[in-house]
């Protein structure tokens, strides 16, 4: 099982240890991109100011990461898994996990970013501010960008089996999967279920919407579950007493899975 995962806007401060190192991050034939998103946001967060904030869409209380960027090549680096510590990753509590829960987390894991293409949780990097939407002088739409290094990369990594792209809409564009790795890939949407005036509604959530999927990849790990398909997926998640409605796709296409949730 290969588990898709976003960033998070929020991350710690930079590690005390040694900085970049990008021989030792993982998916290393995405490298020489790497290089080219890095040095350009470096470029362009040591450039004009006003036009850097506009480019990555940074508020006047948040200019201070544009000095944060300009230093990426020296910073202090740390593993992914700790670097996050948004929603997702808040409820995942990858620090907490057992011996063999965290190995499976090391092995099943990739999150995507707007500068590194994408990463697994033990890979070290520096604290950063890019997301996957911004468009990046001179390289254009990073979405536009990464998909075509992606393409020739993430099959093989995807591999025979089950793929859960738990992705926001902006870090889905940098590698969708498509042809037989399509077929085996499953998306999740988490649905709030409420009993309003004596109807029963449901509505999609945003901030939950993180903390739930971060509690399914959770749960996943620690029950040690390896579904090897979409179908297997949605047992899997029943045994552990989420709620999972699915119909079965068009050959070829991605399944869609909705979890439905009545506490927040």
């Amino acid at each position: 099982m290969l588990v898709l995962l976003p960033p998070s806007e929020g991350k710690a401060a930079a590690g005390a240890g040694a900085p970049l190192d990008p021989a030792s991050l993982s998916l290393p034939e995405l490298n020489p991109a790497r290089a080219r998103v890095l040095d350009a946001l470096v470029q362009l967060s040591g450039g004009d100011q006003d036009r850097a904030a506009e480019v990555l869409g940074l508020s006047p209380g948040l200019r201070g990461e544009l000095a944060r960027n300009t230093a990426l090549w020296t910073a202090g680096a740390l593993p992914a898994g700790e670097l996050y510590t948004g929603v997702l990753y808040d409820a995942l509590e990858l620090s907490t996990l057992g011996p063999d829960a965290r190995a499976r987390a090391t092995r099943s894991l990739l999150v995507f970013s707007g500068l590194w293409g994408a990463v697994r949780i033990t890979d070290r990097i520096p604290p950063y501010r890019c997301s996957g939407g911004v468009k990046l002088p001179p390289l254009g739409p990073l979405g536009t960008f990464w998909r075509a290094e992606t393409a020739a990369v993430l099959p093989a990594v995807a591999g025979e089996g089950l793929v859960l792209d738990l992705r926001s809409a902006a870090y889905a564009a940098l590698w969708r999967p498509s042809g037989p790795v399509a077929g085996r890939t499953a998306t999740v949407r988490v649905l709030h279920e409420r009993e309003v005036a004596g109807v029963v509604k449901r509505t999609v959530v945003s901030h939950f919407n993180k903390a739930t999927k971060g509690r399914i990849v959770r749960n996943l790990l620690e029950a040690g579950a390896e579904p090897e398909s979409p179908a297997e997926l949605v047992t899997a998640l029943r045994d552990l007493k989420h709620t999972v409605e699915a119909t079965a796709p068009a050959a070829g296409k991605p399944w869609a899975l909705d979890v439905v949730v009545s506490e927040l």
